[in-house]
């Protein structure tokens, strides 16, 4: 599942990089989304592993009705989930995953948590640094890159899909020796 807004007007915004980065492994699966209840949604096989890619509809903040809808949906255990989304404690570009944690701040996961009732679900981090001044949190992860983040952005969404892909193969471990 990739966290963002829907709508033109967040496109570009640093809080939908996991949009981004879902339409980046849509795009190199050749697959495409079909509109859905809660949101966006493809189908794609990685190494004969069914994978869905979800872009929620609900808005961020909103992101764990579209999540726990599409698990009973499809029957998805929880440990075989993936989140990516944006984190405002890495720098640009720097990816982390975990397999549990709180929200730290993050109003996506806090509802996904509320929604699932657990924490313990996989997530990608996606650096998008902390250049805002107290209090203007919210103004700074729904504005726009810069120019010079938007040169890096795709090298650093390549490396995203890949290590999800990963994910896909090898599970949670694996993939957190080889990327964190």
């Amino acid at each position: 599942v990739g966290l963002g807004n829907p709508g033109e007007k967040y496109q570009e915004n640093r809080h939908n990089i996991g949009f981004k980065i879902a339409d980046a492994i849509a795009k190199k699966h050749d697959v495409s989304f079909d509109n859905v209840k809660h949101g966006d949604l493809a189908t794609l096989k990685i190494k004969a592993r069914s994978i869905f890619l979800l872009k929620p509809s609900t808005f961020m903040n909103l992101s764990g009705n579209a999540v726990r809808y599409h698990l009973l949906t499809n029957k998805i255990k929880i440990k075989n989930i993936l989140i990516f989304s944006d984190d405002l404690h890495l720098p640009f570009g720097k990816i982390r995953f975990r397999g549990k944690g709180a929200d730290a701040g993050h109003n996506g996961h806090k509802d996904i948590i509320d929604k699932l009732g657990t924490s313990n679900y996989a997530r990608l981090k996606f650096g998008v640094d902390n250049n805002f001044k107290p209090g203007q949190q919210s103004r700074y992860v729904l504005s726009d890159w810069s120019s010079e983040e938007t040169m890096k952005l795709n090298d650093f969404i390549d490396v995203s899909v890949e290590a999800i892909s990963n994910f896909c193969i090898l599970g949670l471990d694996n993939t957190m020796s080889k990327y964190n």
